[in-house]
């Protein structure tokens, strides 16, 4: 057994090593050296966060590629409808032409203002 926490016994897994240990802080010692904590993090060493010696976060480093990050966040996005999957190519013509040049002496101010007073 390495630490207990209120009725919390922490114990090493077989066959990991000593930089894995879980550091044990208070809200209060998280807050005032969190920048210490993610430096640990960055080691592998994960942090159990206790408030009154009862457990209440833990914090974990992130495991995995940054490709296989971006994977999650867009089945994520994906998942949650904010983006969909295309369903075929855009059309090329889209790309193809010029977008057409603004008349001299032109107003977007004036067009909008005429557009609403038409009611469009």
């Amino acid at each position: 057994m390495l630490a207990s926490v209120g009725s919390l016994k922490l114990e090493q897994p077989a066959g990991e090593s000593q930089s894995s240990l879980v550091k044990i802080a208070s809200i209060t010692e998280a807050k005032n050296s969190l920048s210490a904590l993610i430096d640990g993090l960055k080691a592998g060493s994960p942090v159990l966060i206790v408030d009154r010696g009862r457990p209440v976060a833990r914090l974990e480093p992130v495991t995995g590629d940054a490709k296989d990050a971006q994977d999650g966040r867009l089945s994520r996005l994906l998942r949650d409808g904010v983006i969909r999957l295309r369903r075929s190519d855009p059309l090329r013509r889209l790309f193809s032409n010029q977008p057409p040049r603004v008349r001299a002496g032109a107003s977007g101010v004036d067009a909008l203002a005429r557009e609403r007073r038409e009611g469009r």
